[in-house]
């Protein structure tokens, strides 16, 4: 099982739609929309802890022990939580296009960027079918839509001001204390022309977790859209390794 985390702004189907199809070819994925985004949780308002403990209920939901958990963007930072929350519900991580520490001078380079991930690359894209979704958690619907029109009800499904509130909560994120704790297999997804978060950043916050493998692509901020015949290679290779990793350690661990 991989649960996947989308990015600021937008909601589950709108991050990962260019990845799905590849991704569950090996392994069974779903997503869901955080609070205060699309038809996620809106009456509590958005907090870290809150997310991570939506996840942890999702598996609950699903009947699911323990799952890899991957986080785009926002996303890398709520899996963050979710690890230290529920390390027992962790099998690994994937940490693309993130941060340890979301300092107060990038809130306004991610609200600006964060549609990113939708106009220009949908432009690119267009014409491509996509699959909405009857259940928010797991079952997907055959019937395509526009891929433009289909996006731009999924960026209004968020209010521009719960995501001013989101980037003001998530200013005050900061793993670096407890990042050298995380014991499950991670890899960290680099993209090296971010200008929300610089590579050097996302390589420095891969050093600080044990054993953390790190895999670079040439890609700026939105490319899980924009960019997405480089990402999602790189992604499924990531996630590819986190599994094996995983595997190999649980091997070991019924071997004792």
């Amino acid at each position: 099982m991989v649960v996947l985390l989308h990015a600021l702004a937008t909601t589950g189907l709108l991050t990962w739609y260019p990845s799905i199809a590849t991704l569950t070819e090996r392994y069974r994925v779903v997503t869901l929309d955080q609070r205060c985004h699309g038809r996620g949780i809106r009456d509590q308002g958005f907090r870290i802890p809150d997310c991570a403990d939506d996840v942890a209920a999702l598996l609950d939901a699903l009947s699911i022990d323990r799952a890899v958990v991957a986080g785009y963007s926002m996303g890398g930072i709520v899996a963050q939580r979710v690890w230290r929350q529920h390390p027992g519900r962790v099998r690994g991580l994937v940490l693309a296009a993130t941060t340890d520490h979301f300092m107060t001078t990038v809130r306004e380079r991610v609200f600006h960027h964060a549609t990113g991930l939708t106009m220009r690359g949908l432009r690119v894209r267009a014409g491509a079918p996509v699959a909405a979704a009857s259940d928010p958690v797991t079952e997907p619907v055959a019937e395509p839509l526009d891929l433009h029109d289909w996006a731009l009800a999924q960026m209004r499904s968020t209010s521009p001001v719960a995501v001013a509130q989101a980037v003001a909560i998530l200013g005050r994120h900061h793993s670096r204390p407890w990042l050298g704790r995380i014991d499950v297999p991670t890899a960290v997804l680099v993209t090296l022309e971010d200008r929300v978060f610089p590579a050097e950043r996302q390589i420095a916050m891969a050093r600080r977790i044990p054993g953390a493998t790190t895999h670079e692509i040439r890609a700026g901020h939105a490319c899980v859209v924009r960019q997405a015949d480089r990402f999602v290679p790189a992604f499924a290779q990531a996630l590819h390794t986190v599994h094996a990793r995983a595997e190999q350690a649980e091997s070991a661990s019924m071997r004792r």
